[in-house]
């Protein structure tokens, strides 16, 4: 309390006794008892008032001792389990978190980690992933911008997340304790599959093999990838001592339409310690995507060969240049293409009402506009004879399928009859158009969706051009042939828009995130916030079946199935209000990716601790790397002056206080007849 509220204080003492001495006891006449206690009320409550305005505040000091954290982190996934070192581990943290010498000097806190990371005391090593990063992470943001050590009980067998080693804060030192078993033993590996989720039927698809060996003398493995009971490769593969890595590509056929799973298996006649290591399964689904398209023309046109090159790309497209009056039946065809139509046309557009294929109408110099305004219902055009050079301007917002800007404001112009072209109808445009510098705010490139039934428009020949630059500036027809398969895969589809939509892989490996999302949407398709969605999913081997509700997040709702074992999946999706439902099935893969280590990984620890200028330990020196603790001086306990500043009294009881001694002071003089 500093000297000025000491002198207030003391003033207000006699201002409050100043006045009441004189309003009761000086000019009273009868000097009374009752006078004397209205004169202490009075004291009182004008005391009280000033010590409110005047809020003395008391000021404290203390020294609080901060000591140095030392977080201990113990592994908690299952590959300490299956390394026998669970037991281990539990034992070293004990006799690390117990020394009453550490405790003295170090704020000692205990964490675990797996997937994730969290404080604990107690370890059940039943983690299904090993992320070391998350470790960094976390005691960067707790312990931010201090020094200490942290002990690290692990094998070092890091399954996801970054790059451990680097992920520390160089400045803080780390002293990993490498629990498990470091002997050498005979091991095959599967280090990695690389392999496409998806394949196209009839083709082959690629299989990448990553194989280890650990071990002293020269042996050869059998690399065989099967299915069912049904061999589908098989290798021969030498290791050594010096050679301890493989690397086999495999092309292997696409014949069966589905999912299809296969196992990869690598053995010898060698007995192994660990052999879960030595399979893997993975899955492909094989899809049936043949899609023939028919580019009907009148006219002889260099667009004709341009589109025909870039359709065929993809190898899943097949595509015929015929005229108007060659082609026999539509419906030997996905997609019609009509280059340029005129009135030769007729007979395609009306044979085409009744088969329902989806159209992609380009138009130039050629094109009967007054026809095409009659046979179509998406696009007005009002046209002159006067020839007009358009560029063309991308759309970021369209949102019918993913459409990248492969440069299309750089690309050649298009030409087209000079003239208007609005819209009709729910039409979204990829491209507009420009005249020079004017924007024309009209269509080059649009599609429409009707029905189901779905449309696209480009507004202008000699697109040829664009595929021979995309490739002079990219030294690559790729972008302009991917993008030109994008339209194709939108017409070759006839989905109209449905309103339940489910995301979902159609298969997962055991031990990964499970999440389905889902969107409802309402007759107007947009995204309802207010839809009940319930999945049931049933094991088709035991039949039995567990309900999830789905959470609402942004613009969907998501379930994480995580916990399922491997095997075989059906499900449903049900919308309880409208009862809208979609039913399909994934397969979860057996595949646990913490039971293929032999040993822990002693020198990514080793390279951890010299990286944060600390020290690796085994179990057996777990009393050395005590005494390194408490002999290091870097970590000294700090003395901290603490400052609190409380009021001297709480306002609002003496504010309380007050009203009740002003309110007893009326009482007493209007009792004593004093008003």
């Amino acid at each position: 309390m500093t000297t000025n509220t000491l002198l207030l204080l003391l003033l207000s003492l006699l201002i409050a006794a100043g006045l009441s001495f004189f309003q009761y006891i000086y000019k009273a006449k009868n000097k009374s008892r009752v006078g004397w206690f209205l004169a202490f009320l009075r004291f009182s409550s004008i005391f009280g008032i000033l010590l409110l305005l005047i809020n003395p505040i008391i000021t404290k000091n203390t020294l609080e001792t901060v000591k140095t954290p030392l977080p201990i982190v113990v592994d908690n996934s299952s590959s300490i389990s299956f390394l026998n070192a669970n037991e281990k581990a539990s034992e070293l943290y004990k006799r690390i978190q117990s020394n009453s010498d550490l405790q003295e000097k170090f704020d000692v806190q205990s964490y675990q980690f797996s997937d994730d990371f969290e404080p604990t005391e107690t370890f059940d090593f039943k983690g299904s992933q090993t992320n070391v990063d998350v470790v960094a992470k976390n005691l960067k943001s707790i312990y931010k911008n201090a020094i200490y050590p942290t002990v690290l009980i692990t094998d070092g067998n890091q399954t996801s997340g970054n790059d451990y080693v680097y992920s520390f804060d160089a400045v803080n030192k780390v002293y990993p304790v490498i629990v498990g078993d470091t002997t050498t033993f005979l091991d095959f590996k599967i280090n990695q599959l690389n392999v496409n989720k998806y394949a196209f039927h009839k083709n082959k698809f690629p299989v990448e093999a990553f194989l280890q060996y650990s071990g002293t003398k020269n042996i050869t493995a059998d690399f065989v990838i099967s299915q069912g009971n049904s061999v589908l490769s098989k290798q021969s593969i030498a290791f050594s001592p010096s050679k301890k890595t493989a690397t086999i590509n495999i092309l292997l056929p696409a014949d069966k339409i589905g999912l299809q799973v296969f196992k990869a298996t690598i053995s010898s006649k060698e007995k192994e310690k660990n052999t879960y290591n030595n399979a893997k399964n993975f899955a492909v689904e094989v899809i049936d995507q043949k899609t023939n398209i028919a580019i009907i023309s009148a006219i002889n046109h260099p667009d004709l060969g341009a589109m025909k090159r870039a359709i065929e790309s993809n190898v899943q497209r097949k595509v015929t240049i015929v005229k108007p009056n060659e082609i026999k039946t539509l419906q030997d065809y996905n997609v019609l293409i009509l280059y340029q139509p005129t009135t030769e046309f007729k007979t395609i557009f009306e044979s085409n009402r009744a088969a329902g294929i989806n159209t992609f109408i380009i138009t130039g110099n050629n094109t009967d506009f007054n026809f095409l305004n009659q046979q179509q219902d998406n696009l007005n055009f009002k046209m002159s004879g006067q020839k007009e050079d358009y560029l063309s301007v991308f759309n970021g917002q369209f949102n019918l399928f993913a459409a990248d800007n492969i440069g299309f404001e750089n690309l050649p112009p298009l030409q087209n009859a000079f003239g208007t072209v609005t819209t009709k109808g729910a039409v979204s445009v990829l491209l507009s158009s420009k005249i020079r510098t004017i924007d024309t705010n009209s269509p080059l490139l649009a599609f429409a969706e009707n029905q189901g039934k779905r449309a696209a428009y480009l507004l202008g020949e000699n697109s040829w051009k664009w595929r021979l630059q995309t490739h002079d500036n990219n030294q690559s027809f790729e972008k302009y042939d991917v993008f030109i398969d994008k339209i194709i895969q939108f017409l070759a589809s006839n989905n109209s828009k449905k309103s339940l939509v489910v995301e979902h892989e159609s298969f997962y490996n055991s031990g990964e995130a499970i999440a389905i999302t889902t969107q409802f949407f309402n007759k107007n398709y947009e995204f309802d916030e207010k839809a009940r969605l319930t999945i049931a999913v049933t094991n088709t081997k035991t039949k039995q079946t567990k309900n999830y509700d789905l959470l609402k997040g942004n613009n969907s709702y998501k379930v994480n199935l995580d916990g399922l074992k491997a095997g075989s999946y059906t499900f449903t999706v049900k919308e309880l209000n409208s009862k809208t439902t979609y039913s399909s099935s994934f397969e979860i893969l057996d595949f646990d990716i913490e039971k293929q280590f032999v040993n822990p990984d002693v020198e990514k620890l080793t390279q951890l601790a010299t990286q944060t200028r600390g020290k690796a330990f085994f179990p057996d020196q777990v009393d050395v790397l005590i005494k390194t603790l408490l002999e290091n001086d870097e970590y000294k306990a700090i003395e901290k002056n603490i400052v609190t500043k409380t009021p001297l009294i709480d306002w609002i009881w003496l504010l309380v206080l007050i009203s009740i001694l002003l309110a007893t002071e009326w009482f007493v003089r209007k009792y004593n007849g004093l008003l």
